[in-house]
């Protein structure tokens, strides 16, 4: 009897761990499905294009390096072609966001009213001249007299006696729009050969005897000699307070807000982190870094 009632017992007890070990599977699995499902969400592939201003380039060239390290799920496709170029396509919606270093409102053709304006940085520009030429400084009215043709030879204005050569952004570029804005008191420079692209134009002058151009700031470096206009030098100091008046702000549009996506891109390059590391590092100003701000109007006011 009493090996009759061990069988039993025994067969009982197998039959209670079947089941919870039943029970532990279809939990795991169930488990499973459920972290799986999490899974593929966080990873749906989040494309982005922003096309446009090349002096904005550099900078949105990093954000998208450092933010898809820690997102890969994103494509980001980072193009130049000109603020121009950028408003028309992102106004049109063919791209995500449209890079610019002017207001839409600057722009013909384009409906700022339906596009967003994100205000990531602000860039300091200034004329450039190849080494050779003699000079490191101009007032404002040679530069103008240079850009408009009027002055046609560096020895006119303290420099070798050798020809000066022009070298202008194509029309669209935001880059030559703000500098004959500010720089040529709205003046038109006088045609000559015409570049897309900001490291195409440093290459050339800084390879052509007697060229002048101008340039962001973060496109300076020793291959070429950034000149101060009226005795200031172009520095982030003296644009913050609007002593160096080239500057502009660097805008990525989008047509209506941005999807959560994009909108956690354009947050990224905001945070405090990007605007204090890459910003500065590539010669940016942060936004909070600024004393003034100006209007699409070129209306100043004191922060």
């Amino acid at each position: 009897m009493k090996t009759g009632k061990i069988k039993i017992l025994g067969v009982i007890l197998l039959g209670s761990l079947l089941v919870a070990c039943g029970n532990q599977s279809t939990t795991s699995t169930s488990g499973s499905k459920s972290s799986s499902k999490s899974e593929s969400s966080s990873s749906e592939v989040v494309k982005i294009t922003a096309v446009g201003s090349t002096a904005l380039q550099p900078l949105v060239e990093a954000a998208k390096e450092e933010f898809a390290a820690d997102n890969a799920n994103y494509d980001i496709s980072v193009q130049g072609g000109g603020s121009g170029t950028g408003l028309s396509q992102v106004n049109d919606g063919s791209v995500t966001i449209g890079n610019s270093d002017v207001f839409a409102e600057e722009k013909d053709g384009i409906d700022a009213s339906k596009l967003v304006d994100h205000k990531v940085a602000v860039v300091g520009m200034g004329p450039v001249v190849n080494p050779k030429v003699g000079i490191d400084g101009l007032t404002k009215s040679q530069l103008i007299d240079i850009f408009t043709g009027k002055v046609t030879n560096w020895k006119e204005v303290g420099g070798k006696d050798q020809d000066i050569v022009i070298i202008n952004r194509a029309a669209g570029s935001g880059t030559r729009a703000t500098f004959e804005k500010w720089g040529l008191d709205g003046a038109s420079a006088v045609q000559s050969q015409e570049q897309d692209s900001s490291g195409t134009v440093r290459q050339i002058v800084a390879q052509t005897p007697g060229a002048i151009s101008y340039l962001a700031f973060s496109y300076f470096d020793d291959t070429i000699t950034a000149l101060t206009v009226d005795g200031v030098k172009p520095t982030e100091k003296n644009v913050a307070d609007n002593s160096w008046k080239i500057w502009a702000y660097e805008h990525m549009y989008t047509n209506g807000k941005p999807n959560k996506g994009t909108k956690a891109f354009l947050d990224y390059i905001l945070t405090n982190n990007f605007q204090k590391g890459a910003v500065k590092d590539l010669g940016y100003l942060p936004i909070s870094g600024m004393k003034v701000e100006r209007d699409a109007d070129g209306k100043i006011t004191d922060l």
